[in-house]
């Protein structure tokens, strides 16, 4: 599922996300996306010639699971860009509940439009839920890097933490798959430690489930990823791309 960041509409809601992690912080005190600031009225039209779409790949927690689509962290994404002046960019939320980076896998080629210039990768934490072959989780999430990087998309990764419950094992194993990757894409791709830096465990940056970000924590994860997302878009070489 693609949905333009678009003011008044609601997040998907499917399955409940449930992740253990824990890291402190607080967030930044910006409005949330205004109308008429957040791209295009239309969700599903293209994009003008010169625009920068920014697709975000991920599950509930970039969804907006229990938040409205305008409080999500990719519209707090939206709205950092806006306030910097990079009214030329547009994010794509292609947040998913419930999706594992497999799911991803198969998503990814048809997300790659010819507006799409950047691809934040925010999978895994279902992988860690289910406790799913972190090979298998390897072997995904390199498709959707190699994916991205062969139609000339730029890529951001971002870690996740795996839950308690399966063992520090498996956690160091889950975490070292993207460290891992990071490592092996150095200078092809750009990396963030872990996506709920500063957001997990704080009760006050969470819903009531204390799993999902409240619209606080989503700003949090907006401002945590966007310095980097920024870069990846000032780097951009001009003019459209060929596919």
């Amino acid at each position: 599922m693609l949905q333009r960041v678009v003011p008044g509409r609601w997040a998907p809601v499917i399955v409940v996300l449930s992740l253990l992690a824990t890291a402190c912080g607080g967030a930044s005190s910006s409005p949330p996306p205004a109308a008429g600031t957040a791209a295009s009225a239309d969700p599903l039209a293209p994009l003008a010639a010169d625009m920068i779409g920014v697709v975000v790949l991920g599950d509930s927690l970039t969804a907006g699971l229990g938040v409205l689509v305008e409080e999500s962290f990719p519209s707090w994404l939206q709205t950092l860009f806006v306030d910097e002046g990079y009214h030329e960019v547009e994010i794509m939320n292609a947040g998913v509940s419930g999706d594992t980076t497999a799911g991803g896998l198969r998503r990814i080629a048809a997300l790659l439009t010819p507006e799409v210039r950047v691809v934040v990768v925010a999978l895994g934490a279902n992988d860690a839920l289910r406790g799913l072959s972190v090979d298998d989780t390897r072997r995904n999430l390199t498709g959707i890097i190699d994916t991205c990087l062969d139609a000339g998309v730029s890529v951001l990764l971002t870690g996740m933490e795996g839950p308690t419950n399966l063992g520090q094992d498996y956690r160091t194993s889950f975490r070292e798959v993207y460290s891992g990757l990071a490592a092996s894409y150095a200078g092809r791709i750009r990396f963030v430690p872990f996506l709920l830096e500063g957001v997990a465990g704080v009760p006050a940056l969470n819903q009531a489930d204390g799993i999902h970000p409240n619209p606080e924590g989503a700003q949090k994860i907006a401002d945590t990823i966007y310095p980097t997302v920024r870069d990846l878009v000032d780097e951009l070489p001009v003019g459209p791309i060929t596919r």
